[in-house]
């Protein structure tokens, strides 16, 4: 019957909106979990970027008092 046929397409739709649903939250805790480790190597980044420049600041006073 057309009921029957109206029910099917309907469970077909909501189970392709369920398999969709689940897609996008995977793809966002993918995103998620990427932005976390950029965000610790800009972190990790920035920590050698400060050793560096204290590096630097110490070799200068060397050379300025030689």
């Amino acid at each position: 019957s057309e009921i029957a046929r109206n029910v099917e397409q309907a469970a077909a739709g909501t189970g392709e909106v369920s398999t969709n649903i689940a897609g996008v939250t995977q793809a966002a805790g993918e995103a998620g979990s990427t932005s976390s480790q950029v965000l610790s190597a800009a972190n990790e980044l920035s920590q050698q970027s400060e050793l560096l420049k204290t590096e630097v600041d110490k070799f200068m006073a060397q050379v300025r008092a030689a």
